[in-house]
């Protein structure tokens, strides 16, 4: 009998830890993916038709504003044509194969297939730094869901919801807006020692960059010498930018931090990460 007390005490202590353990990180995935709102919306769209699962079409002609994104051969973007007909959209393969460069010529191509979705995004922006649209939007090739959209605040984690409800005067109001409104991950005060953002690695990706307005911030000091003692924002590289804002910066930083990418001995999740939490920082806003 003692010697069962002696062992089910610690193991009841153990499992004690362990239930509050598995609360803890449940309910910071529960608050992460936005649960609660997804199941509802999902209720919604079963009970109610298919509402949100196909929405009409948007009539109208192309406007002043693009979709950006880059996405692998196999992955099908064709929901941006029939949901967002009135956005222009540049949509990069990164690893197109040979066979598909010689099929469509019209195949938009990335100089390298790393860093994640930013290669994609800078190569638009210094391809077309003459001629950007009003509104610049950055998001992934995946239209919804749970498990593989779950940082896009909508109904359904639904990119085409978000554009849909994306307010562009408040876009060229603020110059950069991050389409996730949600912290956590990336933005609660715990995620801000970014050890993805060292000193080293700021001033890496910063040298060489101009003294641009952004700099003001630090009293004239070099943009590169200014390493911030924490940096922060929400997840996961998916954001609006005004024209103004892409152009306070010269066409030179945008392709030096493609070639910091290129160059980088950080492997293709590891260099996007770096860009993930740079965005903002690269579009003039605070460190956090």
């Amino acid at each position: 009998m003692r010697w069962t007390l002696r062992f089910a005490l610690p193991a009841s202590f153990l499992i004690v830890i362990l239930c509050i353990i598995l609360y803890i990180k449940s309910a910071e995935i529960w608050d992460q993916y936005n649960a609660p709102a997804y199941a509802w919306a999902s209720l919604q769209n079963t009970f109610h038709g298919s509402k949100l699962d196909n929405p009409p079409p948007v009539p109208g002609k192309v406007e002043d504003k693009v979709v950006i994104m880059a996405k692998v051969e196999s992955e099908d973007t064709q929901w941006v044509a029939d949901y967002l007909p009135d956005w222009q959209h540049a949509i990069y393969t990164v690893n197109p194969s040979s066979s598909s460069n010689l099929s469509n010529t019209t195949t938009l191509t990335t100089p390298l297939n790393k860093g994640h979705e930013s290669m994609a995004y800078l190569t638009y922006i210094i391809d077309h730094y003459k001629a950007l649209p009003s509104t610049l939007v950055f998001i992934h090739p995946h239209r919804r869901g749970f498990l593989e959209a779950w940082h896009t605040d909508t109904p359904l984690h639904d990119n085409v919801d978000s554009l849909r409800s994306l307010r562009l005067e408040y876009v060229q109001e603020t110059g950069y807006t991050n389409l996730r409104c949600n912290w956590n991950p990336g933005c609660e005060p715990s995620h801000r020692s970014n050890k993805h953002i060292t000193p080293d690695v700021w001033r890496e990706v910063f040298g060489g960059a101009s003294q641009s307005v952004f700099s003001l911030k630090a009293k004239g000091v070099r943009e590169e010498d200014y390493v911030p003692a924490e940096v922060g924002a929400a997840c996961c590289a998916q954001f609006a930018v005004s024209r103004g804002r892409v152009l306070q910066r010269p066409r030179s930083d945008y392709e030096g931090f493609r070639q910091w990418v290129v160059d980088t001995e950080k492997n293709d999740a590891k260099s996007g990460r770096v860009m993930e939490f740079l965005w903002h920082v690269i579009f003039g806003m605070d460190a956090v």
